[in-house]
């Protein structure tokens, strides 16, 4: 929006604000925050940046290098909807105090250096995303962990479960098992709440494009913005799930992106459609299969390439892999195909416009960090492009139906996280390129997957899954 440290202090006087709070990304990918007075804030705060404690945020510092910067930047700036006392809220990105250079392991400047790459490499000057995002609203949450007992419940007053529940009265309407998809109400339940937040989402500047229940009984659904460019995409699904979180929470309920809070039910996915542009015109339309181009192909071939190392960075948790199972529309076949959603890579058929030409990866959840999801993502489809990677024969029948034999050569996703990590582990040189990834990066990420989830994993039973992935 083009937005400078004066307009900012414009705004701040203009809606008499309080409290301006500064926002970024840790690595797992939750928002962190801290607040000043209003005052505290002048011109030399966008160049001098505010010190914190970089040793507290998971995967970052360790406590003899702790301090780091947090740079707020402008253009991001919204007034936060959900505070009583007014309040400004700015994303930020991460320098270090000695060099005064970007933070690598901050995941906003790992988004940031792909989209740069992507410019000088000559290939295109846009990469567009375009991320929908499902959760689940419950109206209760319980998990515990004890040295005796260890347990998660979770209720809703949709849940199919609750048929047989004295509700004084129950009136029933409630979704059937994998049929949430998509009567009205009352049926859905949710339609008020998230329309309300749709509206949020308007007032802080994301276009949103449709919202509806999803398919999973007991709450799940989903709401649709609009594509942008690469990092402002995923400033958007943070502040996104922000939304859905705090509204959910205004009317007593609680919102998660958890892959699989459900057993036996739809798993919470997260498909992301694709697109180059360069100079305003739309690189993946063409002639070829299903009316894309050849660069469009050799994309979705550096996807398929690179997809179960991807998968450490876009299905990052344990409890991805229990969505990543077939029989639930969780794409578990590493082929693309035109509108077949068993397949991992789709191309949409909605519309002939060439503007429309897109890839969708089906298999990312929204647990992820969408700064680094995003980013190798388009490091996987570049080095498609740059290597001429052929993705092979589409496969445009249900893949479920093939016979044993003719399945067992379609190739498949990971199973596990660990799969994932040990993909990553023997294929990363792709995300090395023009220095996006760098080789710390992505060893940090693989040291804190193993230890702090793998391991604990191994050591814990299934509810701990619900201690660490809950609040994704």
């Amino acid at each position: 929006m083009g937005r400078t440290p004066e307009d900012i202090l414009d705004i701040i006087k203009d809606n008499n604000v309080k409290i301006v709070d500064f926002r970024f990304t840790d690595y797992p990918g939750l928002w962190q925050h801290f607040s000043v007075p209003a005052e505290e804030v002048d011109e030399d705060t966008f160049v001098d940046g505010l010190g914190f404690d970089g040793s507290s945020m998971r995967g970052w510092q360790s406590i003899h290098e702790s301090d780091l910067l947090v740079m707020p930047e402008s253009d991001t700036a919204f007034v936060d909807p959900f505070l009583e006392v007014p309040t400004l809220a700015m994303f930020c990105e991460i320098q270090d105090p000695i060099t005064r250079g970007q933070y690598p392991r901050d995941p906003r400047t790992v988004a940031r250096r792909a989209e740069n790459y992507l410019r000088e490499a000559g290939i295109a000057d846009e990469a567009t995303f375009g991320p929908e995002a499902e959760f689940f609203v419950f109206d209760d949450i319980r998990f515990d962990q004890t040295n005796n007992t260890g347990y998660y419940y979770v209720d809703s007053i949709e849940g199919r479960w609750n048929t047989g529940r004295d509700e004084q009265p129950n009136l029933g309407y409630k979704p059937r098992y994998k049929e949430g998809y998509f009567p009205v109400p009352p049926t859905d339940s949710l339609q008020d709440i998230r329309s309300e937040m749709v509206l949020h989402m308007l007032n802080c500047g994301i276009e949103v494009e449709a919202h509806h229940h999803e398919v999973a009984t007991g709450g799940q659904a989903e709401i649709d913005f609009r594509f942008a460019p690469l990092l402002s995409c995923a400033d958007k699904l943070i502040l996104y799930k922000y939304i859905v979180k705090n509204t959910a929470r205004k009317h007593g309920r609680t919102a998660t992106f958890m892959p699989k809070p459900l057993f036996q039910d739809n798993g919470t996915g997260m498909h992301v459609h694709q697109s180059l542009w360069k100079d305003g015109e739309p690189l993946f339309a063409g002639s070829e299969y299903a009316g894309l181009s050849d660069m469009a192909l050799h994309y979705i071939g550096g996807i398929l390439k690179h997809a179960n190392a991807l998968l450490a960075f876009v299905a990052p948790t344990t409890n991805s892999y229990k969505r990543l199972v077939p029989g639930y529309e969780a794409p578990v076949n590493l082929a693309y195909s035109k509108r077949n959603r068993s397949a991992c890579v789709r191309i949409p058929m909605y519309s002939p416009s060439p503007k429309a030409k897109r890839m969708e990866f089906r298999c990312p959840d929204p647990s992820c960090n969408p700064y680094l999801a995003f980013a190798a993502m388009l490091m996987a489809g570049l080095d498609g492009i740059r290597n001429r990677i052929d993705p092979g024969e589409p496969l445009d029948m249900d893949l479920y139906e093939l016979e044993p034999e003719e399945m067992a050569r379609v190739p498949q996703t990971c199973g596990s996280l660990e799969e994932a990590i040990n993909a990553l582990e023997a294929d990363h040189d792709f995300l090395l390129e023009g220095n996006v990834f760098t080789q710390d990066v992505v060893d940090s990420w693989i040291d804190y997957k193993r230890k702090n989830e793998i391991d604990e994993m191994r050591l814990r039973p299934h509810p701990y899954e619900f201690a660490l992935y809950f609040d994704a």
